[in-house]
């Protein structure tokens, strides 16, 4: 982190200008825009009422309480009406390079966290705009004229607020949170709804009588450190409204993974397969939502015992489709049957990751 006070739990660098544009509930909202029929319904991308999971759901959707990553037949049972869409990536992709042509009309420091989310530092911006909140308001505007899509925004001096700001506008929207607002505006908030906070960090922060942004910032950096390890000082300094990560362009993660442990263990491979199917969804969804690729699959195996084995297989060229993914996931599966024991844990990861322009030519197995 950057110097920070801890005296007054704020910090002493200058103030940055971040602004973290998030589309509209971007697949829906383009799949509405393109089929005048679905306007005004709920519509769900990926999956289908039998199988798969949902990978955005429209607002009509999410007033149901569909959400995305939820399993197909759960979304259709909230909302009985729900039409189902096959997702289009190369659309969405060509409409994510055209917002981000627009970014770059204000700033080079463009931080994508996937196709339809974005940081920026605007601080030094290229057009002159004395005001984050102007830039924000005229990027919204452009992408509205140029893609007739909604995007909200979140303006503050750190990535952190500036996420949690696009947020509470959403949708069509924008909100300032300013360097005197941000100790307080965190204060108030749940820490489940701390963005890098998860549901098992969460529980485990309740369990300590950790509940807001308050109680969070009452504890002492010894204490976050030795009940979060690593995350503890984050957590400490985002209490506080500190947040000194830079915006990192073009930032490619090394890896991508997914895991599930069962309720029961498995021995059969048929069930080991279909267990295996929703993790390569997902990582294959991150593949897709980022625009990046990768050339090692790795199978992770947990046993009854809790024995750890790794199985991988790295290919030439990246891999190319989520059929390609399956068929070298469950290669690596098969091969290693029968297994020993009982499993109660598969895990997924892709990893030598690259951007999907840079992946080209890329493998295709002619499976």
């Amino acid at each position: 982190m950057a110097p920070s006070d801890p005296e007054q739990g704020v910090s002493t660098a200058p103030h940055r200008k971040i602004i973290h544009i998030d589309m509209d509930a971007f697949y829906a909202s383009v799949e509405q825009r393109d089929n005048s029929d679905l306007r005004g319904k709920p519509v769900a991308v990926g999956g289908s009422a039998e199988r798969g999971v949902v990978a955005a759901a429209s607002y009509e959707a999410r007033k149901f309480g569909v959400r995305s990553a939820m399993p197909s037949v759960t979304a259709k049972r909230k909302c009985p009406d729900l039409i189902f869409v096959k997702p289009r990536f190369e659309i969405y992709k060509a409409i994510s390079r055209q917002i981000r042509e627009i970014f770059a009309e204000h700033t080079p420091i463009i931080e994508p966290l996937s196709l339809d989310e974005a940081y920026l530092d605007v601080t030094e911006n290229l057009q002159g705009i004395p005001l984050a909140r102007d830039i924000a308001l005229r990027i919204r505007e452009k992408i509205k004229a140029e893609t007739g899509l909604n995007a909200s925004a979140g303006i503050s001096y750190n990535k952190f607020l500036a996420k949690l700001a696009s947020d509470h506008r959403k949708p069509n929207g924008q909100f300032v949170i300013s360097p005197e607002m941000g100790p307080a505006f965190v204060e108030t908030l749940p820490v489940g709804k701390f963005h890098g906070i998860g549901p098992a960090t969460s529980a485990k922060m309740n369990a300590l009588g950790i509940f807001t942004g308050l109680d969070m910032r009452d504890q002492t950096l010894e204490f976050m450190n030795a009940n979060f390890g690593k995350s503890g000082a984050y957590y400490y300094w985002i209490s506080r409204g500190v947040d000194e990560r830079p915006i990192r362009a073009n930032r490619i993660r090394k890896s991508v993974g997914a895991e599930n442990t069962f309720s029961t263990d498995l021995t059969e491979f048929d069930a080991l397969v279909a267990e295996l199917e929703p993790l390569i969804d997902k990582v294959w969804r991150h593949c897709e939502s980022t625009d990046t690729r990768g050339r090692t699959v790795t199978l992770k195996v947990k046993f009854a015992d809790f024995e750890i084995i790794t199985r991988s297989q790295s290919v030439l060229l990246a891999i190319a489709n989520r059929h390609d993914l399956e068929k070298l996931t469950i290669g690596l599966l098969e091969d290693n049957m029968p297994l020993p024991k009982p499993v109660r844990l598969l895990g997924v990861s892709l990893s030598s990751l690259q951007a999907g322009d840079d992946a080209a030519p890329q493998l295709d197995f002619g499976l």
